[in-house]
């Protein structure tokens, strides 16, 4: 197993509202390894992005650290003063958030917007800076760099922006790069595009990449793990086929028929309900009043992580050995038969 570079261990964030304590984060651990990528999957509101932006050091004022750690380096992230932190966010550690629109200023020509990145972090000089900023655009496939290094974001489609935002997040030389659904407003060409420029970067400098999204489908060729996260929790986590063709908790197979593949006919699989308020979080699975095979227990107490071999858990009371055996929806056991017909 490779080296750890990120180890997250029972992270508990919470927010302060004029309605009360809001819950964000309660209890999750993971750890991120050199050179591999982690998916963090889940709706809006599981905590996802909360996660992604306490590693950064970015959480809004009003965030209030409940417990846990977020180890880099030997240092815990939650502890370190904004004047360290400033040393490490974009230095090692880069995040590409999904809207490169907001991400870029528009009234500053992209390649200066690049350069900044590497004076004010690298201490570089400006015709160095210019150099290196046009590399990079050539780098992520920006055509005529040279040319289009003093044009405004908005002479750029969708997909040359996010380009633009990928090479500011690379700029430094990050080992860990977090990418924040960064192609959810991309049209599903570009966002093939986006996410296979991702993948050769990933190989060509040796990151380690956080993978932030609401689509399993997204990720189904780039991920080695995958998390999937509900109202602030780890509810499955494992190698990426594991959780693919061999899913355990019933929200994981609700996101998994939501997708749509050739097989899929006119309506999709939707999740019914919403996700809980969590000023009021429930007292027992947070899944349960959406989950159609919900026990009694489930309303009543939350599941513990069982384990289903060495690299795969899952948080719900399905896996106890005294649960009943149910049916698995539609859409996974096409999964399972696909998997098995592509080993045949």
């Amino acid at each position: 197993m490779a080296e750890k570079i990120i180890e997250v261990k029972d992270l508990a964030i919470s927010f302060k509202t004029q309605y009360g304590i809001l819950q964000a984060i309660r209890g999750v651990s993971f750890d991120l390894h050199k050179g591999e990528t982690l998916a963090i999957v889940g709706e809006s509101g599981s905590g996802k992005s909360v996660t992604s932006r306490a590693i950064m050091g970015l959480l809004a004022g009003n965030a209030i650290y409940e417990g846990g750690s977020i180890m880099y380096q030997g240092r815990d992230l939650t502890q370190l003063p904004e004047e360290l932190f400033h040393e490490i966010r974009g230095s090692k550690i880069s995040m590409i958030f999904q809207d490169p629109m907001s991400s870029l200023n528009p009234i500053i020509p992209v390649g200066k917007q690049i350069a900044e990145a590497l004076i004010f972090k690298m201490g570089m000089p400006k015709e160095m800076a210019k150099k290196r900023a046009i590399e990079l655009m050539t780098l992520v496939g920006i055509p005529e760099a040279e040319k289009r290094y003093s044009q405004y974001p908005f002479q750029f489609s969708g997909g040359m922006r996010q380009r633009i935002v990928i090479s500011i997040a690379l700029a430094n030389d990050a080992e860990v790069l977090i990418c924040d659904e960064p192609t959810t407003a991309l049209d599903v060409t570009i966002q093939g595009q986006i996410l296979e420029l991702i993948n050769k970067l990933k190989e060509e400098r040796g990151l380690s990449i956080i993978f932030i999204t609401h689509d399993l489908g997204v990720v189904a060729n780039m991920a080695d793990r995958i998390a999937v996260m509900y109202a602030g929790k780890i509810v499955e986590y494992g190698q990426s086929e594991e959780v693919f063709y061999n899913p355990k908790h019933p929200y994981t197979w609700a996101l998994l028929s939501s997708m749509p593949n050739l097989a899929t006919s006119n309506r999709l699989d939707a999740i019914q309900g919403t996700p809980p308020n969590m000023i009021f979080p429930p007292k027992g699975d947070a899944f349960a009043p959406r989950n159609q095979y919900a026990m009694a227990i489930d309303f009543e107490e939350q599941p513990p992580m069982f384990k289903v071999s060495d690299t795969h858990y899952a948080a719900t009371w399905l896996l106890h050995p005294d649960a009943p055996k149910v049916e698995l929806p539609d859409a996974v056991k096409r999964l399972q038969e696909l998997r098995g017909s592509v080993k045949k």
